[in-house]
């Protein structure tokens, strides 16, 4: 079974996180959601989440997967956390998967992560003097091992594409069809 982490900052993207975690778990995947620190994550519209876990126990342990939930404050956190920098560039170098949606593809940048690669962000987040590769129009953008999506509303076909790497399509299309969408 595909193992996942998602790190939750204070100040995330809440429909971004709960989407992906949830889709995530509907299609059998195991994610780990682990907090930068102790206690609960306030996310940016003040819904509270706990995660299973602290970032510094997560990392104890393997994961085919690293995703980025964003929101502003979220991703800022993010990526002011030295262990996410260095899981992120570690998972590059395992030709393992990165992930992140609205701001966060700003983390995998400022990583190194998106250096020389195709990706998409919330409007404004970022640019082509920073990426040269983005395209910010585009729902959700992959190049290799490494996914990016806009926002919000791109969440749940960011989740699909996450799981359709992870398991499949067909269990991409099972997932997809009980959401009656």
């Amino acid at each position: 079974m595909p193992k996942v982490l998602v790190p939750l900052a204070e100040g995330c993207e809440e429909l971004e996180a709960v989407t992906i975690i949830d889709l995530l778990r509907r299609a059998g995947i195991e994610v780990v959601v682990a907090g930068l620190q102790a206690g609960v994550v306030t996310a940016s519209r003040g819904v509270r989440i706990q995660p299973d876990t602290l970032l510094d126990d997560a990392l104890q342990q393997d994961y085919d997967m690293v995703v980025l939930p964003g929101g502003g404050p979220g991703s800022e956190r993010l990526s002011a956390d030295n262990r996410i920098h260095k899981l992120l560039v570690k998972m590059a170098d395992n030709k393992k998967f990165t992930a992140a949606i609205c701001a966060a593809p700003r983390v995998l940048a400022d990583a190194g992560v998106l250096s020389g690669k195709s990706a998409t962000c919330y409007p404004g987040a970022m640019d082509t003097a920073t990426l040269p590769g983005l395209d910010a129009e585009q729902a959700v953008v992959q190049d290799g091992k490494v996914i990016t999506s806009r926002g919000p509303g791109t969440s749940i076909d960011f989740a699909l594409k996450l799981i359709e790497n992870l398991a499949g399509q067909t269990k991409r299309d099972e997932v997809e069809a009980g959401l009656a969408r």
